[in-house]
């Protein structure tokens, strides 16, 4: 399941569905050929629309694609005056882009097309079922009793620091890192046999990476002087802020004693590697007023490092463990870090396109705290002026609401969206080199969860749909 973006015009005739294919019905027409697309390709526009070349002529009739991703029919904008076409920001990778290592996630530039994209819309579900394997059954088994253990990892004497400890292990996350991490484990295992002790390390490295994961996020609140998280108050907002530092690194303490206990050298360089890149990644975001042709760049490695970070390295934790193949190793890591680039970067979407209740954090966070996200980064391409918002970190009064604005009116969420896409097709390509086994097409399956965004906000309930409706909503 995945968004897929639309062309920025329709060519002549229209498009129409029919069973799940992708027809262009030409104009004047009474039959429809297929068309056959890659995957997160934009579309080509009739009568020399963007993308340069013009009219692109379809494949011959007869080839028919089903159709295994999201589409639904575009919505027209809303008649009157519109803003000025100022290219729609399509990002375009590098001739290597495929591989997308850090640091080379600064090879991505620039490009505007002369067309505008307001017609890019999110997509509804139409999926086959065919080889679908749910993530949330495969790993149920190893995860069964997770916040158990991590409270286990965590008994102290004092009743309050255990108290806050556990304010937040209260099994109503979202696990999304630690599922990974088995769901990597067992797809690594199918290259070599494993005994017992190598399978409970290698979930010992998921209960570990969802306790630094919820120790960063008690000092991120701390930092942010947050209110809410998961949809109740922050330890910062019930028992202060210096007891709210004590018990984040006391869950890195508790970790660190977990770490120690599987008994390997390499693992431990592994994990402990996110911990710093978790620290540079505050540095980062805490001074980042580099001028607009570093932005992204600098967006971008900020994001890894506070996020992608702690999956990849994680993945590749569970992966030297599983399997003697460095070749392995490297699947697992680079699966992990675009895996995890994606995911923040829709939820930096979300944060834009979703309500607080559904969030469990505020709206519009992010502008709140000075932070100029993917969707701001494309927006301010189109409305020059949000340059100086950006530089004072909004500390404007009405500089919050009007840069909303300016990214709703803008495809800076469309443009984020399929960044996102791209890093889900790249982690896509790195696990089809695994063996195939039903974790191996789980993983691959979470990475279109991730762009649909539907299984990880509200107890699964807030569908890529719902994105597309809110966004419409907000900019009437």
């Amino acid at each position: 399941m995945c968004l897929s973006v639309r062309p920025p015009c329709r060519p002549a005739g229209g498009w129409r569905r029919s069973r799940g294919f992708r027809l262009r019905v030409a104009a004047g027409a009474g039959k429809a050929a297929p068309v056959r697309r890659g995957w997160g390709t934009p579309w080509p526009c009739a009568g020399g629309g963007g993308g340069g070349g013009g009219g692109a002529e379809p494949p011959p009739a007869g080839r028919r694609h089903r159709c295994r991703r999201l589409t639904a029919p575009c919505r027209d904008p809303a008649p009157g005056p519109r803003r000025r076409p100022s290219g729609g920001a399509m990002c375009h990778f590098a001739q290597r882009s495929s591989v997308l290592s850090f640091p080379k996630l600064c090879n991505i530039f620039w490009r505007f097309h002369h067309t505008s994209t307001s017609h890019m819309c999110s997509c509804s579900k139409t999926v086959s079922d065919e080889k679908y394997q749910d993530p949330f059954q495969l790993g149920r088994k190893d995860l069964k009793n997770l916040y158990e253990d991590i409270k286990k990892e965590l008994l102290v004497s004092t009743a309050e620091l255990r108290e806050m400890c556990e304010y937040y292990f209260d099994g109503k996350g979202k696990a999304f890192r630690p599922m990974i991490v088995v769901l990597m484990a067992r797809a690594c295992n199918i290259h070599h046999s494993n005994s017992r002790e190598v399978q409970a390390s290698q979930r010992s490295v998921a209960i570990i990476a969802e306790m630094i994961h919820t120790a960063s996020l008690v000092h991120d609140d701390v930092i942010d002087d947050a209110n809410s998280r998961r949809g109740k108050m922050t330890v910062n907002q019930i028992w202060g802020e210096r007891k709210a530092v004590l018990a984040g690194d006391f869950i890195l303490s508790a970790a660190s004693l977990a770490l120690a206990r599987i008994g390997n050298t390499t693992i431990i360089s592994v994990l402990t590697q996110v911990i710093e890149d978790l620290v540079r990644g505050e540095f980062l975001q805490l001074g980042s007023k580099e001028n607009e042709n570093e932005r992204f760049a600098h967006y971008l490695e900020k994001t890894f490092k506070k996020t992608a970070s702690l999956i990849a390295n994680s993945c590749k934790a569970v992966s030297i463990l599983g399997c003697p193949d460095p070749k392995v190793h490297e699947i697992a890591y680079q699966y992990g870090k675009n895996v995890g680039i994606a995911f923040q970067l829709i939820d930096d979407v979300l944060d834009f396109t979703s309500c607080a209740d559904r969030l469990g954090k505020p709206a519009a966070a992010d502008l709140k705290l000075g932070l100029a996200t993917g969707p701001v980064l494309f927006a301010c391409r189109q409305f020059p002026e949000m340059n100086a918002m950006i530089m004072r970190r909004f500390s404007k009064p009405g500089d919050v609401e009007r840069a909303r604005k300016y990214v709703l009116q803008s495809d800076g969420v469309q443009q984020t969206t399929y960044l996102a896409q791209r890093y889900c097709h790249e982690a896509t390509r790195e696990i089809s080199k695994l063996r195939p086994s039903p974790e191996r097409e789980a993983l691959i399956q979470l990475t279109e969860m991730v762009i649909s965004a539907k299984e990880f906000v509200d107890q699964r309930s807030l569908t890529s749909n719902h994105l597309c409706l809110l966004a419409l909503n907000a900019k009437g």
